[in-house]
């Protein structure tokens, strides 16, 4: 579980390709302070596997449904990614609920400075504008962020200067694609009141009660 607080960019050092697999390494300094084989860091959003490390740099496996359902395999030697360690039991919790496990990807349709903010547009497949609403969460790139607008199936979000300069949002391109984890808790409660094999049901504060969402 992870928080979508980015800890540090990261470099990509080289990735060892397969057909539709491949090993990546990765060079980092902080998430490396307390690691250990078999732990979870998320890179880009996506949680992977610690299968070596050293003082400067770790390795992970990418598998092939991660390999076709993220971004990840369009990286190369150099570019640069948001690492974050796996959320520990006595932290602070600063973002939202993140699983690391990516929905599917977007595309970045426009981005412009409006003072000390950065907006940025994204275009989410149609299938996932179920789960987003405006003032909700959405992890992009694995970077917890509030949606401030919504259309169609196209998001608004703002970044604070703070998240412009510690993650590599800002140097997001116009038609670059972004790793998408939509609120865990929008999909749950869809999952479980929503649209359920074929029966749909129009979410009320009777049915939110009945089903211990609310009291």
């Amino acid at each position: 579980m992870f928080t979508g607080i980015v800890e540090e960019v990261g470099t990509v050092l080289r990735i060892d390709r397969k057909a539709k697999s491949f090993t990546i390494h990765i060079q980092a300094q902080r998430i490396l302070e307390d690691v250990n084989l078999g732990d979870s860091i998320a890179v880009n959003g996506v949680c992977l596997t610690v299968t070596e490390f050293t003082r400067s740099s770790f390795q992970a496996d990418v598998m092939p449904e991660t390999f076709k359902a993220t971004s990840l395999s369009m990286l190369s030697s150099g570019s640069k990614v948001n690492l974050e360690r796996a959320m520990a039991a006595n932290g602070r919790f600063g973002g939202h609920f993140v699983s690391g496990h990516i929905d599917g990807t977007g595309t970045l349709l426009d981005k412009k400075r409006v003072e000390n903010a950065l907006y940025m547009t994204i275009q989410i497949p149609e299938q996932f504008k179920v789960f987003v609403l405006e003032k909700g969460s959405i992890a992009i790139d694995g970077t917890s962020l509030t949606i401030f607008e919504t259309e169609g199936e196209k998001i608004t979000i703002s970044l604070v200067p703070h998240t412009q300069n510690e993650t590599i949002l800002a140097g997001k391109n116009v038609g670059d694609p972004v790793n998408l984890e939509f609120d865990m808790l929008a999909k749950y409660i869809h999952r479980m009141v929503g649209n359920r094999e074929g029966e749909k049901k129009e979410i009320t504060m009777g049915l939110l009660t009945e089903n211990g969402f609310i009291e």
